[in-house]
């Protein structure tokens, strides 16, 4: 049986068959090129550098790197604190989002649009981290010290922002009320776009609870959902700065909510020291690329 060998289709012909494609993903692509793949590449080279925005770059080979990791504890501090931040956020508020889509997406159409906005707003806020500090605010009129106090669990108010202990609970609390966002937003999306045929199908087939039906025909058919909203969630967890630079300040107590993006903060904006920033953001790139293939290999055995 003779084989049938495919003639290799050049460039030429490609692009007279697939024209029209190529002309509608020409702006994403220079778009793409411009304000992501060529600062990521500059940012690698510039590691490599000695660079503070006022003199030509000096090539340091792995000093920067030698440095962060073996003589910078605040960084090691950084590594800690992002660590526990993801591990704890990143799945809790993946299940949260996933949960809150699934219960939601039950609701008529009405409900259900009103519900996802009550819950989507905080994510697109910009006073939201003024209602956390209100709760938490030092003084007797901080709501959690008021209530604490009325309820005589305590007899002189907290002082939450500037105690490490109570530092890392509180934006853990923050990150998760704000973190029901864009993944949310897709769960409800592929939700609505499941075939309601398969579960009329999944019936005749055995199929007997809501827990059967989500675990062998919803999330199969969310894949590409799931993906997304998996890698949004470890990116979201792994990029915290904001939360902690606007609540507990910067520097925190001790460090306590110092995080990896906080340290590329004080060393890019502050220091300006960009060939040592443009190190640590390398590290938490790859850092970031490492995770999501690990999970998205967990979720294709599991999905």
């Amino acid at each position: 049986m003779k084989k049938v060998m495919k003639k290799r289709m050049t460039v030429q012909e490609a692009w007279r068959l697939h024209r029209q494609k190529y002309i509608l993903m020409l702006p994403f692509i220079v778009l793409f090129i411009v304000f992501t793949l060529v600062p990521v590449l500059v940012s690698i080279g510039l590691s490599f550098t000695s660079f503070n925005l006022f003199e030509t770059p000096q090539f340091v080979g792995f000093r920067n790197y030698i440095n962060l990791i073996a003589f910078d504890p605040v960084f090691l501090t950084a590594i800690k604190n992002t660590m526990l931040f993801a591990i704890v956020t990143g799945p809790a508020s993946y299940l949260l989002c996933f949960v809150l889509a699934w219960l939601i997406n039950e609701l008529p159409p009405k409900v259900r649009a009103v519900m996802t906005l009550v819950f989507y707003a905080p994510s697109i806020s910009g006073g939201a981290y003024m209602i956390w500090k209100l709760i938490f605010s030092s003084d007797a009129y901080g709501y959690a010290n008021a209530m604490l106090m009325k309820m005589g669990l305590i007899q002189e108010p907290l002082l939450w922002f500037q105690t490490k202990e109570y530092i890392m609970p509180i934006l853990i609390i923050v990150q998760l009320w704000l973190s029901i966002g864009v993944s949310f937003l897709a769960f409800i999306a592929g939700l609505q776009n499941v075939d309601r045929t398969l579960y009329e199908a999944g019936q005749v087939d055995g199929v007997k609870n809501r827990w059967q039906e989500l675990w062998y025909i919803t999330l199969p058919q969310m894949k590409p959902q799931l993906m997304f909203g998996a890698v949004m969630q470890i990116t979201n967890s792994l990029s915290v700065s904001a939360i902690s630079l606007d609540l507990v300040g910067f520097p925190s107590v001790d460090y306590a909510g110092h995080t990896i993006l906080t340290h590329l903060h004080d060393y890019g904006n502050l220091r300006l020291e960009m060939g040592y920033a443009c190190a640590i953001a390398t590290l938490l790139f790859f850092i970031m690329i490492f995770i999501n293939i690990i999970v998205q290999k967990l979720l294709r055995k599991v999905a």
